[in-house]
């Protein structure tokens, strides 16, 4: 028996923002590309998988959704932690070009790029005041021991040429990684961090729950639901409803120490 599971605290930031869910099977690649026929966009989430079915599922929707906006639908696409890195080993065409970071439970600050242009992007409608809260206060959720300095990811000119960096962190031990990126030609954002986390979970003692944490985890999930109503994709209402994360049931797991409230199991 094959069994996965989905955390409900993506699915509630989704939710939170007037979005919908769907459950998709991420061991059958194409009844998954059969279900992005029902959506208006894309969330790689975070987690542990780097190797096996998963990641072949997960390039088959990289390329259906650059395909899409190749076509012209607006198709978005927010990769987070582990998905950010998936990201980033496809587009590069290196599945080794990942570098080893300290930053497990860690709460952080994000550095912006110097004169970087924030319009159009995740951090648009963020108010002055929180941009620079942001540089200055750890409000954004770190974990992981994976990621990509800069300097690397400048060098691959594959990486380069259809990102730009938005902003870093640094670990524990002071070590720089990139923690946001854009895409130049797609609407296609990777974060490093959770922004999910903060609303949502308090498994783990480093997720901000501040006011201004909030505000930031909010303010990510309205642009990700506002690229989406830009998606020309309108699916039959029996389908959104056949689909939708209503139709299963949460488990309450709060108490199993992996940091995680609740889970969605599916066998």
């Amino acid at each position: 028996m094959s069994r996965q599971f989905s955390v409900p605290r993506m699915i509630n930031y989704v939710l939170e923002k007037c979005g919908l869910v769907y459950m998709n099977n991420l061991n059958a690649n194409f009844a998954m590309l059969q279900k992005l026929s029902l959506v208006n966009g894309v969330i790689f989430t975070g987690g542990r998988a780097k190797r096996g079915v998963y990641i072949e599922v997960v390039e088959s929707i990289f390329k259906e959704v650059l395909r899409k906006n190749d076509a012209g639908d607006h198709f978005p696409l927010l990769a987070i932690c582990l998905g950010f890195e998936l990201v980033i080993r496809i587009v590069s065409e290196d599945n080794m070009i990942l570098e080893r970071f300290n930053a497990v439970d860690q709460s952080s600050t994000l550095q912006f790029v110097e004169n970087i242009n924030i319009n159009g992007t995740v951090f648009h409608r963020f108010s002055p005041a929180l941009l620079k809260k942001l540089s200055t206060e750890c409000l954004v959720m770190q974990h992981h021991k994976f990621g990509i300095s800069p300097e690397k990811f400048q060098n691959n000119k594959k990486l380069s040429s259809f990102f730009k960096i938005l902003a870093t962190s640094a670990d524990e031990d002071g070590k720089v990684y990139v923690s946001t990126v854009q895409a130049r030609r797609y609407p296609v954002t990777g974060v490093q961090f959770h922004p999910e986390k903060n609303a949502f979970e308090w498994g783990l003692s480093g997720i901000p729950h501040s006011e201004d944490a909030i505000q930031v985890s909010q303010q990510i999930a309205n642009f990700l639901v506002r690229e989406a109503r830009m998606s020309l994709n309108r699916p039959s209402y029996q389908e959104v409803l056949d689909n939708l994360i209503y139709n299963y049931t949460p488990t309450y797991c709060g108490k199993s120490g992996r940091g995680f409230d609740e889970v969605y199991i599916f066998s």
